[in-house]
C-alpha cells in the first residue's frame, strides 16, 4: 500500500517555522512564602508532638506515658489546624489581589 504524499507546496503545521512572539513565565509555580509556611509547619509537626510528649512524660505526668501521648496527640491536632487556617488566610489573599487585578483590567 502506498501513501500519498503532499504535492502542496504549502508547509504544514508541523513543519513551519515560525514562532509566535509570546512573553516567556518564568515565575515559580508556587511562591516561595507558601513552600517557607509549608516547611515551617513539616518541622513544627515533628518537634512539637515529639517535644510535648517527652517534656511531659517527664515534668507533668511523673511517667503516665497515656496522658503524656494524648496531649502530643493534642498537639499534633493544634499545628495541623494552624496550618488550615494559615492556608485559608492565604488562599483568601491570593483570592483578593486576584479579584482587584481583574478590577483593574476592567477598567
Amino acid at each position: 500500500m502506498a501513501t500519498r504524499r503532499i504535492t502542496t507546496q504549502e508547509k504544514t503545521v508541523l513543519d513551519q517555522d515560525e514562532t509566535r512572539e509570546q512573553s516567556s513565565d518564568v515565575t515559580p509555580a508556587i511562591a516561595p512564602a507558601t513552600i517557607a509556611k509549608l516547611l515551617f509547619f513539616t518541622f513544627a509537626m515533628i518537634t512539637v508532638p515529639l517535644g510535648s510528649y517527652f517534656l511531659s512524660v517527664r515534668t507533668f505526668f511523673r511517667g503516665n506515658s497515656t496522658y503524656a501521648g494524648a496531649l502530643a496527640a493534642l498537639m499534633a491536632n493544634v499545628v495541623l489546624i494552624g496550618y488550615v487556617i494559615v492556608a485559608f488566610q492565604d488562599d483568601k489573599s491570593e483570592r483578593e489581589a486576584d479579584a482587584a487585578a481583574q478590577a483593574k483590567k476592567a477598567r
